[in-house]
């Protein structure tokens, strides 16, 4: 019999109760152990989380990369396989996943996303495949990036591992969760750069939007995916300003 090297998975949430339960069904017979840390949420994600063999966590959400980074210092196992509470395994990257662990022969391994955008999956737009880092010995990794974009790299440049199956990503339900999410991250993001002292002024705005536009749209092939491609194209252009919009008031606030 050959024995797996075990596995921890961690996931961080804060109001997740529409989508824990999919995510935590999909690690069963894969996680020996799961870790969920929770920042204090108001909804039915404690209780969702006791059906399953869980270790809730409560911890004050202090940005996406430190609670990311907590919750992998919470493994009790070297191996952790790091998920958003929107995601979800295939079997294909279950069964690759459970493959990978018998012997895993290298630090880290990545796995393509695929984003389930309003009900329609994304197969363009620059939404897949959407590589991510996600399955490694968390003495050699970290999560790093500029909030709220996290991203989880390793510690020493060294080669990664590809394994098949996908990621699936829940992402929005309905456009105006969309919109709820830039107002949200375009916050995050526009104090980030004002703190990096970035500034734009509004004709750079300008170009940064259409850029944005086009390259969704056109560069990456968003209209192949239909109407759900124009509306991805449309509202990342309106991150975009919105996110250059707040840094420019924020300088301008600033000035005594």
């Amino acid at each position: 019999m050959i024995l797996k090297t075990p596995l921890t998975a961690a996931i961080i949430t804060f109001n997740e109760e529409r989508n824990i339960e999919r995510c935590l069904q999909s690690l069963q017979g894969v996680a020996d152990e799961i870790i969920v840390v929770d920042s204090f949420s108001k909804d039915k994600t404690e209780e969702i989380c006791k059906h399953y063999n869980v270790r809730f966590i409560p911890h004050a959400f202090e940005g996406h990369i430190p609670q990311k980074n907590f919750a992998l210092d919470q493994a009790t196992h070297d191996w952790v396989l790091s998920l958003d509470a929107d995601e979800a395994l295939t079997e294909d990257l279950k069964n690759s996943i459970l493959e990978v662990m018998k012997n895993p022969v290298l630090q880290g391994y990545q796995m393509n996303r695929l984003t389930n955008y309003c009900g329609t999956w994304i197969r363009y737009s620059g939404w897949y495949p959407d590589t991510k880092v996600r399955l490694v010995n968390r003495h050699h990794a970290r999560w790093t990036g500029i909030n709220p974009h996290d991203r989880l790299e390793m510690t020493v440049k060294q080669p990664l591992g590809q394994l098949t199956g996908d990621l699936l990503h829940y992402s929005y339900y309905t456009r105006q969760d969309h919109l709820k999410q830039i107002e949200f991250f375009s916050t995050i993001a526009s104090k980030e750069l004002f703190q990096r002292g970035k500034k734009v002024n509004r004709a750079i705005i300008f170009l940064k939007v259409i850029f944005q536009f086009l390259k969704n749209f056109v560069l990456k092939l968003g209209f192949l995916d239909g109407i759900a491609g124009w509306h991805i194209a449309r509202l990342s252009a309106y991150a975009t300003y919105q996110k250059y919009s707040k840094l420019h008031r924020l300088y301008r606030d600033s000035k005594p």
